[in-house]
């Protein structure tokens, strides 16, 4: 491709970029609180929001029962198919749709999309909606040249990235209803992601006997056992510092206790607690063995404590994403464009977060995670009140994604 196609494409993006922030202003605005994950009116009002540019998505609903097992109300997942000249890869560009619960302490409104001093404030404008407009408007960009393009581009919208994504991504791969050749999924800083962490969740439920808090042998004390398996637990968890990645930007594994409930009252000697712990994996671990040595600790810990039970239940299991051949076209396109755009060298890394782009790794299929974001995660305040964006980010993220999408069409 030539210089003249590149400025070609950044100068449609500039005339346009006043549509693409209305769009993403309206993406904003239907809330996906997940949970209790009601994901499926947000799809529907994108696929309207979509037919204003001829893009025509595929609604996949996945079936209600299914959903309700998850925890979740309704998930509605979207594809858009542009098809090009025979030949050539088909690229998936995938954003998710659901986001956590905004909480209190906003200084801006959750769901307006308002914009103050150059950034876009809302749940989900940096992390990922806001690559719901990143990847349609950069598509929309390179159809604009007019020029012959090989293969095709899938725009894939999803709603499960904070249940596991089994029921996004999952979902359509698992019963065929994508097959790309390469990915780029939804980022959250101006880094390349080649890599993250994996993630395993375990429920410990601890079962003593309820007794009268004046008569401590009428009881078996659930939450002192508790303790004891949180301090074996957290002992172990001082060991992994020990344990280092090779991955740039990804440090050691780690344990973190993030839930704790039981007991009856302050007078009642707790019979049952129930504890929620997330371990992260580093690309490096095997998440088999990773899982035993936890359930190896706990059990070691309460078979010392008499009158105490207690069952373990894997609740959620997140593979690392590693990169597999295949993924340096990405990687290198990627790198090249952001260079030129952003007037800095990007690297491309590892992050310690988990994201559903790991699934189309597990089928087979190269990813890297690049989009819309700050240099660093903190800075968007992903997850926490007042998440926002700097609209000059987008604007520049979107001219990467145009560029590699030409690149890679051509």
């Amino acid at each position: 491709m030539t210089t003249a196609d590149y400025n070609r494409l950044d100068q449609w993006i500039d005339a346009h970029f006043d549509e693409q922030v209305a769009f993403l202003q309206s993406v904003l605005s239907v809330p996906t609180d997940t949970p209790p994950g009601n994901n499926t009116p947000h799809a529907l009002h994108t696929a309207e929001l979509l037919k204003k540019y001829d893009m025509q998505a595929q609604a996949h609903a996945v079936p209600a029962e299914v959903v309700h097992a998850a925890g979740l109300e309704s998930i509605t997942n979207l594809i858009v198919k542009r098809q090009y000249g025979q030949g050539g890869r088909v690229l998936a560009l995938n954003a998710h749709g659901d986001v956590v619960p905004p909480g209190d302490g906003w200084t801006y409104p959750p769901y307006a999309g308002e914009i103050h001093d150059g950034k876009i404030y809302g749940r989900a404008a940096a992390v990922s909606k806001c690559d719901f407009s990143t990847y349609v408007f950069a598509v929309r960009a390179l159809e604009s040249l007019g020029v012959p393009l090989k293969g095709s581009i899938e725009l894939q919208f999803t709603y499960d990235e904070e249940f596991g994504g089994e029921l996004g991504p999952g979902w359509l791969l698992n019963n065929q209803l994508t097959k790309p050749d390469l990915a780029v999924a939804a980022g959250f800083s101006y880094q390349i992601i080649t890599a993250h962490n994996g993630c395993l969740q375990l429920e410990v439920t601890v079962n003593g006997k309820m007794g009268h808090a004046a008569v401590p042998t009428s009881g078996v004390d659930a939450l002192q056992a508790a303790v004891k398996i949180m301090n074996a637990l957290y002992a172990l968890n001082d060991t992994y510092k020990s344990i280092t990645s090779k991955v740039p930007g990804i440090n050691h594994p780690y344990l973190n206790i993030g839930l704790i409930n039981g007991g009856t009252n302050t007078n009642v000697i707790p019979g049952k607690v129930v504890l929620k712990l997330d371990r992260r994996m580093i690309p490096e671990e095997d998440p088999t063995q990773v899982e035993q040595s936890l359930r190896d600790t706990i059990e070691k810990t309460w078979q010392a404590l008499p009158g105490i039970t207690v069952q373990t239940r894997r609740i959620l299991l997140a593979r690392a994403l590693k990169p597999l051949a295949g993924s340096d076209a990405l990687v290198g396109a990627l790198q090249q464009h952001a260079k030129t755009i952003f007037n800095e060298d990007v690297p491309a890394c590892g992050t310690p977060l988990y994201a559903d782009a790991r699934l189309y790794c597990e089928a087979g299929v190269p990813v890297v995670l690049y989009g819309a974001g700050p240099r660093t995660v903190e800075e968007s305040r992903a997850k926490q009140p007042d998440e926002r964006l700097d609209l000059e980010d987008l604007r520049r993220a979107t001219k990467v994604i145009a560029r590699t999408c030409l690149d890679l069409m051509s």
